[in-house]
């Protein structure tokens, strides 16, 4: 499973997308866009998602379980 900093990352990069224009299009602010691509380990969960649903994407429930049989 691909972390989300990555996935955000290569996301916005193959839409030739600056950090700036990340922000203004997902409505969050430039300051949160660069947390979250660095990695902060404390960000608010819904402004995670409105990044994401620029990519028709969100976070979600998943089963433990099924993260491991998909790692190995």
């Amino acid at each position: 499973m691909k972390p989300i900093v990555t996935f955000i990352k290569e996301k916005r990069r193959a839409l030739k997308l600056s950090q700036v224009e990340l922000a203004f299009k997902s409505g969050v602010g430039l300051r949160f866009v660069r947390e979250l691509e660095q990695g902060k380990t404390t960000l608010r969960l819904d402004k995670v998602n409105q990044v994401l649903a620029l990519f028709g994407k969100q976070v979600g429930i998943t089963d433990l379980d099924h993260v491991e049989e998909e790692e190995n």
